[in-house]
């Protein structure tokens, strides 16, 4: 199957410091690819460069069309959920206000906001805004779908129920790459998680396998520094 994201050989510096060292990922439609790593291992900076937010000193990355979604939403406060929606089809991509909110309104009822639609985002709950956000991210159809660290805001009843949303994104034929710390997360609902130690990737695989029997020192730092936090 082609991928609908590939990157090779992505290196960034950031004065003497290397953030990212000859990073290689892929992503396909279909799989929801997790980045895990600790803090300044490059996650995040990966999301910004394939976003076009970042520019490489070195690398190739061939996307599809991606929408991103923030780790703070960063919804316009002075909108409804729909109107956030609804900005880039209409005022970018001159798609006509009926259609742009037909279609805003069947994301936000398919990620389980429909009836949140009319709200300011300062009315909605941490889980709805990011569902919102996601929304807005999708509203432009893209085939690549990019997350930094979705599950920071929400409690566990909310984890479980984004966490089947992005299946089920996944499974209408996108590809979704995402950072995250939360390890139980990652092992409930990506297909593939890829392991970051500054800025290389050292070890990737089901998420199962490479979390309950991790190869790299790396990879077992990570998990004893996330079980250490929720203690």
């Amino acid at each position: 199957m082609t991928a609908t994201l590939t990157v090779r050989g992505l290196c960034l510096t950031r004065g003497a410091r290397a953030i990212l060292q000859g990073v290689n990922l892929d992503a396909r439609a279909g799989e929801v690819v997790a980045l895990m790593g600790l803090s300044g291992s490059g996650k995040t900076t990966i999301l910004r460069v394939i976003a076009g937010l970042e520019t490489p000193d070195a690398g190739v990355v061939t996307a599809a069309k991606a929408g991103m979604v923030f780790q703070f939403h960063y919804l316009f406060e002075h909108l409804s959920a729909i109107d956030n929606v609804t900005l880039a089809p209409m005022h970018v991509h001159g798609v006509s206000a009926a259609a742009a909110r037909a279609r805003a309104q069947g994301l936000l009822d398919q990620l389980g906001v429909g009836h949140r639609s009319g709200a300011l985002p300062r009315e909605l709950s941490g889980g709805e805004a990011q569902r919102v956000a996601i929304a807005r991210a999708l509203a432009v159809d893209p085939p690549l779908l990019l997350l930094d660290e979705p599950t920071a805001s929400l409690d566990p009843a909310r984890k479980n129920d984004l966490g089947d949303a992005l299946r089920t994104l996944a499974a209408s034929g996108r590809a979704l790459v995402m950072t995250s710390h939360d390890d139980d997360f990652v092992r409930e609902h990506a297909t593939r998680v890829v392991v970051l130690a500054n800025g290389a990737v050292v070890e990737e695989g089901d998420p199962r396998e490479v979390l309950a029997n991790p190869r790299h020192p790396a990879t077992r730092e990570l998990l004893q520094v996330e079980r250490a936090r929720l203690r």
